[in-house]
């Protein structure tokens, strides 16, 4: 509103108020008043849209974002629910932690990452920051309830982290993970090969391909730099170079090295063949961190055999996982594809697809900084709550499944039963049918219309690309018969087409359309 329309306004305002001082002619102030209010409004309307021209909205989602149809809906539900069928096949119990955090919780715990933590505006005298991982939410919990004891522990919810995003890769600033940890002393590396199988399970039933599992140990790494004379202050930096090395050639890497020695090692990888060599390293094994880890390992490749996963699994030196947290097993799942000469240095990341789907490891004093932290008693021991865990991109999975459910057809609900209605509307007795179907658990719907045409419903029904058409009819509900009619769709030249056919349907007992339906391929295939 412009500055001379705010002064006439006022100036109109000001005589309306006098006329009631004076207690003038009600009329008068009456007919004031309508001026005032018919002047004000047009005026108003026409500096608004003519003055001040409004600002337009860029309708798009925020950086590193993104909305999800219908369809790429129905393929990540699949995707969330295998997973959380492998979790609780494991023995998992579901928690749910805030999406945002006290600031305080999360600072300090990820290293050069803690930069990519999106911080919140002051919130009635609390600094907060939304959450970087569910790790650290957990470990709160943990601390909060006294550690926890024994268990196993599983959640599926949106992290944050503000990252440069690569869309197509699945690298986002707000993504999916799921996460399933084991917190509590058990016997040495009985939690951490659980997780590796837990692992290999959900991967196998995604049917992502081939994949390999990297291992490391954080005491061998520690115990590798130690040897080659890494200073203590220097220790971290060299881990983040060295986690480089699945992304740079060792040409690049090897610049941010202070020893150049530290290569010869961390450019290993195998599997237990490694773990001998390294055991016959006379320096290595001298050092106590390294011997501890090696230990580890040796005892892990014999559960790995007992799990049947040791084909899966590579024990690779120049995985760090940048996270400060880590204690003591590393790894991380990584979708193999095809990149041309095994044995050229550099990797190109657009040819190995989406990278890292999932990683993870042991975590043994994260609960026990906290439980100190809250208690503020610097003398007093803490009770540390060792913990071993996985996170898995669920965002990067959905990047490689949704090609392979698009090229499938994918759907963007899994209705399997559409009830209709030939001649007379019959709706109460689609609406009995409906429920009668929902009731055995088959997923029903019908056309909102009290008397809707027969293309209609069709119509309805082929949008959804419904598999079983169920057409009600007079004559044959007195019957207690109802016609059942198949239909399929495929893919021609990347569109999705109804298969033509010139079955009408048949005829089916209503007491058989249960069993008929349950008892279909189309049943098996989209249950």
């Amino acid at each position: 509103m412009s500055s001379s329309l705010v002064q006439e306004i006022a100036e109109q305002t000001a005589l309306f108020n006098n006329l009631r001082t004076q207690n003038a002619d009600a009329s008068l102030i009456e007919r004031r008043s309508e001026n005032l209010e018919s002047s004000r409004k047009p005026r108003e309307k026409k500096g608004e849209g003519e003055g001040e021209k409004k600002e337009r909205i860029l309708l798009k989602t925020a950086k590193g974002t993104r909305d999800y149809g219908p369809s790429e809906m129905l393929c990540r539900l699949h995707i969330e629910r295998i997973v959380k069928d492998a979790f609780t096949l494991f023995g998992g119990s579901c928690l749910d932690t805030p999406v945002f955090e006290r600031k305080d919780v999360l600072a300090g715990k990820y290293g050069e990452d803690s930069k990519l933590i999106f911080d919140l505006m002051d919130q009635g005298g609390e600094q907060l920051a939304l959450r970087y991982d569910h790790t650290v939410p957990l470990a709160r919990w943990l601390a909060m309830i006294g550690g926890g004891g024994q268990g196993k522990v599983w959640q599926v919810g949106k992290v944050y982290r503000r990252d440069q995003p690569v869309m197509s890769k699945g690298r986002m600033r707000e993504f999916m993970q799921a996460d399933f940890d084991i917190s509590g002393t058990f016997d040495a590396m009985i939690p951490d090969a659980e997780i590796l199988s837990l692992i290999c399970t959900i991967l196998n039933n995604l049917d992502i391909g081939e994949y390999t599992i990297k291992l490391n140990h954080r005491k061998i790494l520690d115990g590798i730099f130690a040897v080659c004379g890494v200073p203590d202050d220097k220790i971290r930096t060299i881990s983040s170079a060295v986690d480089k090395l699945d992304k740079l050639p060792w040409s690049e890497v090897k610049k941010e090295m202070t020893e150049e020695k530290i290569g010869e090692y961390v450019k290993h990888k195998g599997g237990p063949e490694l773990l001998e060599l390294l055991l016959k390293d006379a320096t290595l094994i001298g050092n106590k961190s390294a011997k501890e880890g090696l230990e580890d390992m040796a005892i892990l490749f014999g559960f790995l055999k007992a799990y049947q996963i040791s084909d899966k699994i590579s024990f690779d030196l120049s995985l760090a996982r940048g996270l400060d947290y880590y204690t003591g097993l590393i790894y991380e799942a990584i979708k193999l594809k095809p990149v041309g000469n095994a044995d050229e240095e550099e990797i190109d990341e657009s040819q190995v697809g989406v990278g890292s789907i999932a990683a993870g490891g042991r975590y043994d004093n994260l609960v026990g900084m906290f439980t100190a932290a809250a208690s503020g008693d610097g003398k007093k021991k803490v009770v540390n709550t060792p913990c071993v865990g996985i996170s898995i991109g669920m965002d990067r999975i959905f990047a490689l499944l949704s090609p392979k459910w698009a090229s499938m057809g994918g759907r963007s609900k899994d209705t399997m039963v559409y009830v209709m209605a030939a001649g007379d509307g019959l709706l109460q007795e689609r609406m009995e049918l409906v429920r009668e179907l929902r009731e055995h658990g088959i997923k029903t719907d019908f056309l909102a219309k009290n008397k809707p045409k027969l293309p209609a419903q069709f119509a309805a029904g082929e949008k959804d690309e419904v598999p079983f058409a169920v057409i009600l009819g007079s004559d044959e509900l007195k019957e207690g018969l109802v016609t059942v009619k198949e239909q399929r769709w495929e893919l021609k030249d990347g569109a999705k087409v109804k298969v033509e056919s010139a079955d009408k349907g048949r005829k089916v007992k209503r007491s058989e359309l249960v069993t008929l339906i349950k008892g279909s391929d189309a049943w098996t295939e989209w249950r």
